[in-house]
């Protein structure tokens, strides 16, 4: 699982270096290879190769003659981009993606469970800014005992 919100700067090849938490946990366990696709509200996806067949495997059992579901799978898996992870932590960042999320120079990378988020960091900022009033509220909605 991932947790953490990181503050990061691409370099000038669109690269970012992971946080130094994740890069032990893949060194740990010698996973290098991960999938980075469109995400929601503008972020990117980041997921590692087990959990990515996983969910890979949830969306293709889904009807492709229903529209939402075919129309969701050609927007999220034609975005996909089978991404290693260097040695040093190093990840390259696809142009396709990297115009979907609008991102600039500087990045939050965020852990979210399952998977980890790539944000341009004023993006994150005006998303983190409107929702965290709402906070609360959300943790009763979800969690009503």
């Amino acid at each position: 699982m991932w947790y953490g919100q990181y503050l990061h700067t691409l370099d000038k090849k669109d690269r970012f270096i992971l946080p130094a938490k994740f890069r032990e946990k893949i060194k740990r366990e010698e996973s290098f290879y991960f999938y980075m696709t469109r995400g929601l509200e503008g972020c990117l996806f980041l997921y590692s190769k087990d959990v990515w067949k996983e969910l890979e495997g949830k969306l293709q059992s889904l009807s492709f003659t229903n529209q939402k579901p075919r129309f969701f799978n050609r927007i999220f898996f034609s975005g996909a981009s089978e991404i290693e992870v260097a040695p040093q932590g190093r990840v390259g960042l696809p142009q396709n993606l990297k115009q979907f999320a609008d991102i600039k120079k500087e990045i939050v990378i965020i852990g979210v469970g399952n998977r980890i988020e790539v944000w341009d960091k004023d993006r994150w900022d005006q998303f983190y800014l409107k929702n965290k009033s709402n906070f609360e509220k959300m943790a009763e909605d979800l969690f009503q005992i």
